[in-house]
């Protein structure tokens, strides 16, 4: 019977740990989006699959969310990437909101 409780929960935690990767990897954030709001959701995923006990790296964590942001933060990425930054999850997302408000400043040329 412990054999066949361990085995049911293995399996829940396998189609668990699946769907928050499917979710994690298919998170990209639409301009307009509050980028504070997309990356809390993609810290929630990353805090989900370490409960899972499957932790992800720091760099890995950071591409991804990297990765998920729309074309107007390429120069941000751009920058952080030549700048060579390691930066936590809750540095690189303060940096975000600070670059969100300088894109919204921005003017169009339309």
């Amino acid at each position: 019977m412990i054999v066949h409780l361990k085995e049911m929960f293995q399996q829940q935690a396998r189609q668990e740990r699946y769907e928050t990767i499917k979710a994690l990897h298919s998170c990209t954030m639409a301009e307009g989006i509050s980028v504070s709001t997309h990356v809390l959701k993609m810290k929630g995923y990353i805090d989900h699959l370490e409960r899972l006990g499957f932790p992800m790296s720091q760099e890995l964590a950071t591409d991804l969310i990297l990765n998920s942001l729309p074309e107007s933060y390429d120069q941000f990425v751009m920058n952080y990437n030549m700048n060579n930054m390691e930066k936590s999850i809750s540095e690189l997302h303060g940096m975000l909101k600070t670059a969100e408000q300088k894109i919204k400043k921005k003017p169009t040329l339309f």
